[in-house]
């Protein structure tokens, strides 16, 4: 099988997970580190023992041969370093969001085309088993045509967290809160089941910490394309964390949903992923009984993995062979700036007192 020359950019706490996979998948040569800091950039390097350590990405990129390159590093920043990349024929994985505005989405798509490289952005939430059950049958159109989506999230992040890194909390260095920073994977879940948007209508607030500047909480309404609406319900203020889940609802009457998590959202490199996520709705006619049975399996299979670093290691997997296939990854650029789109849309909506209509551009 051949191997990618792989390497981070970011050794923060996402770049552990991202790490661990380059070190193990078989598709995988983990070459090069690279970090503002020379220190973490050196600890992180003898922590996975071959990559060498950088602080200055084009030196990496010109260095280190490296094929594929996942940046960890705050959102704002991702732009800078992919089409760094892109410019010198690399392909490019980057940590959700895409970005933190829909210009940087849109120069980093544009880098990636002219280089002819893929471009993803990481939602390893769609490789849950119990997601993919979902989307299996609403594109088998097992509850007809996806008519409501719903996502609701009752979260809790506390002072401990935003002071962990210098860069959360603060419009300037994290382009967001809640929105930007937890809530990525569900709204792309909630776009992937229920297809193309047609306006947003949203607002936010900080209703429970001060002591950022960025919302803990927002609320929205959707309109698709197909006609269908949504709801957003999503928030850092319900301690210690209640839970997180999508739910679609279908023409003919039936549901299927998904818990993702339980109480308060794990945190990379500080917290594990405490439960499995579970289908908490299936009402698909005949098929009601098989709740029971995948809650059965999901549980078992929890018991086998480490499922906080399995599914980012099933989506670099994945990514590494779009690469060697030439193939599209799962999740590409062009899908990120979707989710960036629909927490744009509720920022604009929030200022502007009216409706964000869809394609949303750049400001």
């Amino acid at each position: 099988m051949r191997k990618l020359r792989t390497a981070i950019i970011g050794c923060g706490k996402v770049g552990q997970l991202h790490a661990a996979a380059l070190q193990r998948l078989p598709e995988s040569e983990f070459v090069a580190v690279c970090d503002s800091s020379a220190a973490r950039a050196k600890a992180f390097a003898a922590q996975y023992e071959t990559p060498v350590p950088f602080t200055d990405p084009d030196e990496m990129f010109r260095g280190a041969g490296v094929e594929a390159v996942m940046l960890c590093t705050p959102h704002p920043l991702h732009a800078e370093h992919a089409i760094a990349a892109a410019g010198c024929g690399i392909h490019v994985l980057v940590e959700k969001p895409l970005a933190a505005s829909l210009g940087d989405c849109d120069r980093m798509i544009a880098a990636a085309r002219r280089s002819g490289v893929k471009l993803g952005v990481v939602s390893q939430r769609r490789f849950f088993e119990s997601v993919q059950r979902m989307k299996a049958a609403i594109d088998a159109g097992k509850i007809g045509k996806p008519v409501l989506g719903m996502f609701l999230m009752l979260n809790w992040r506390d002072a401990a967290y935003y002071l962990s890194d210098p860069w959360r909390g603060r419009w300037d260095t994290e382009g967001g809160g809640v929105l930007v920073n937890q809530s990525p994977h569900q709204l792309d879940m909630l776009q992937w089941f229920m297809g193309p948007i047609e306006e947003v209508f949203g607002y936010w607030a900080n209703l429970s910490h001060p002591f950022v500047e960025v919302d803990d909480t927002a609320v929205a309404t959707i309109r698709f394309r197909n006609g269908g609406l949504g709801s957003i319900v999503t928030s850092l203020c319900q301690k210690p964390g209640i839970y997180t889940k999508v739910h679609i609802h279908g023409s003919n009457g039936a549901s299927v949903g998904v818990q993702t998590d339980s109480g308060t959202t794990f945190v990379a490199g500080v917290s594990e992923i405490a439960d499995p996520p579970l289908n908490d709705v299936w009402t698909i006619p005949g098929e009601e009984h098989l709740l029971k049975e995948f809650e059965a399996e999901d549980r078992a299979r929890f018991k086998r993995i480490n499922a906080t670093r399995h599914y980012h290691a099933l989506q670099i997997r994945d990514f590494l062979h779009a690469i060697i296939d030439d193939r599209p990854p799962s999740v590409t650029g062009e899908e990120g700036r979707v989710v960036v789109e629909m927490f744009q849309a509720i920022y604009r909506s929030n200022r502007d007192r009216r409706p964000a209509k869809f394609p949303l551009e750049a400001e």
